[in-house]
């Protein structure tokens, strides 16, 4: 069955299933390999993405739900030559280790970054607890947040 998704600014015709989870697709259809799988369960976020601005786990999310939705992919957030704030963020902090947590580490930042651009460090905290690092990054995760709140504020 052809579906047509908007992704990263761009429409796509995939032929998937309704019921494919949206992380197979943005991998295997659309090559984007930001979101990571990691568990398959919700229970890590490796796999975030945004949904209309919003975080949203792909290995769960069927892919006909967001059928006429924006979907953004870490890809899809900046550039190489222009990277998104958090993205230059992550990086001046050092805040990667294995790697393998920090695209769902920045897109559940990015939805909070949207819905509140001054966080405390609290509300980092608790924006981020249902993303695991095994790695145990999360204090540069943490300052790497902040660091892109505060560049967006000055």
């Amino acid at each position: 069955m052809a579906i047509s998704l908007k992704v990263n600014g761009a429409t796509h015709s995939v032929e998937a299933e309704p019921d494919t989870p949206l992380l197979y697709v943005l991998r295997n259809d659309l090559e984007l390999n930001g979101a990571k799988y990691g568990c398959a369960m919700t229970q890590c976020g490796a796999c975030t993405v945004l949904v209309n601005g919003a975080a949203s786990r792909s290995c769960v999310t069927p892919v006909g739900s967001i059928e006429g939705n924006e979907v953004t992919t870490l890809e899809g957030l900046g550039t190489l030559d222009k990277p998104h704030p958090l993205q230059k963020a992550f990086i001046d902090e050092q805040a990667a280790q294995c790697g393998y947590c920090i695209s769902g580490m920045i897109m559940a930042a990015a939805d909070l970054l949207n819905r509140n651009p001054q966080p405390q460090e609290a509300d980092v905290r608790a924006a981020l607890a249902a993303n695991l690092c095994r790695c145990g990054t999360h204090n540069r995760i943490i300052r790497a947040v902040l660091r892109a709140a505060k560049g967006a504020a000055s």
